[in-house]
């Protein structure tokens, strides 16, 4: 077990729909790792709208800001109405600018694509998800793309720098620049320049909806995807189809002073309460939020025995072919856990 003595104080969110189900399964499983934990646990979204009449509580703000780390399950955004997403509001409030999605196969798990290795950098703040919408007369609306020279230079420069610490080959930047020419231009521009101090990493550019068509044909030849905000967001739900799935990946909202590890996928409310949701995508933002804390050793066991369960097949749940719950899949990393102490 690990022999850490620092308590990380973690916001935690549990979510909506199968979200507090995924989040305690994740916490207990953080929790028997050793490492200590104080979580200060919020409502956000409709929930915290009928108690508190904010769909983001100031309280839940002023955690964040007090612990600068979050641990998020999935909370229900509207379609087409109601309120803002809750993800994109906590990414502007504590300028999380980098999303990161690293995609890779689960051993025992069987996809058309396995061996995929693909790291998804996404800017986080900028692009069409700034929320300038307008409607100029009743039929007509409008809505503004905004890329920057500082958002583009940050996003790229993260991107880099994560390529060269660890041993990543290749960094593309995907953009629409034939026909945006000056908002993705720009953003080629940057990633350009930050290219050239990385001499020992090959760069490459590709139009989106060409590398749509490129990642279904080959995967393999993609290494590091750097990508502004709404290319990312589609990118990164198809790479996750080649592992098996949005219930399988894991997702980090970076930021200077602040970071939120998150489920990507959705609330699924049709099965929520009948212990039957995958906990997997949480647990594996859970182990990207222990490297995050410095945590390594516990990272590492975490990411074996999740490893183990899937590799015996004995304990999986319903979306990937198994029969158990999400307690007992839970039960069974911990399990695993305590034999690769």
């Amino acid at each position: 077990m690990t022999t850490t003595k620092k308590t990380h104080k973690v916001t935690l969110i549990p979510g909506d729909g199968i979200g507090p189900e995924v989040t305690n399964a994740v916490v207990r499983i953080l929790e028997a790792t050793g490492v200590k934990f104080d979580w200060e646990s919020y409502a956000a979204g409709a929930e915290a709208f009928e108690k508190h009449g904010e769909y983001v509580p100031k309280e839940l703000y002023e955690s964040i800001e007090r612990n600068k780390l979050a641990l998020k399950g999935p909370v229900t955004t509207p379609v087409g109405g109601g309120f803002t997403s809750i993800n994109v509001a906590l990414r502007k409030k504590f300028e999380l600018y980098v999303n990161f999605r690293p995609i890779k196969n689960l051993p025992g798990l069987e996809t058309r694509y396995p061996g995929v290795d693909l790291i998804i950098v996404r800017e986080n703040t900028e692009g069409e998800y700034v929320g300038l919408e307008h409607e100029v007369v009743p039929g007509v609306m409008t809505s503004l793309k905004v890329i920057t020279e500082k958002g583009s230079t940050r996003i790229a420069q993260w991107a880099f720098d994560y390529a060269r610490k660890h041993k990543r080959k290749k960094v593309h930047a995907i953009h629409k620049a034939n026909i945006m020419k000056l908002s993705d231009g720009l953003f080629l521009k940057c990633a350009r320049n930050i290219a050239k101090g990385f001499p020992e990493i090959t760069y490459g550019e590709h139009i989106i909806d060409n590398t749509c068509m490129q990642l279904v044909t080959n995967p393999y030849q993609y290494d590091t995807l750097l990508l502004p905000n709404l290319y990312g967001d589609i990118v990164s739900d198809l790479c996750a189809a080649f592992v098996g799935g949005l219930g399988l990946v894991p997702g980090a909202n970076l930021g200077t002073d602040a970071a939120i590890f998150e489920a990507v996928h959705g609330s699924a409310p049709d099965i929520a309460g009948k212990d039957i949701a995958n906990p997997t995508a949480l647990l594996q933002s859970a182990i990207l939020m222990l490297h995050h804390i410095d945590e390594a050793a516990a990272a590492d066991r975490l990411q074996t025995a999740l490893e183990r369960v899937y590799t015996e097949k004995k304990t999986l749940t319903r979306d990937v072919h198994g029969t158990a719950g999400t307690s007992a899949f839970a039960d069974a990393v911990i399990a695993a856990m305590a034999v690769t102490a």
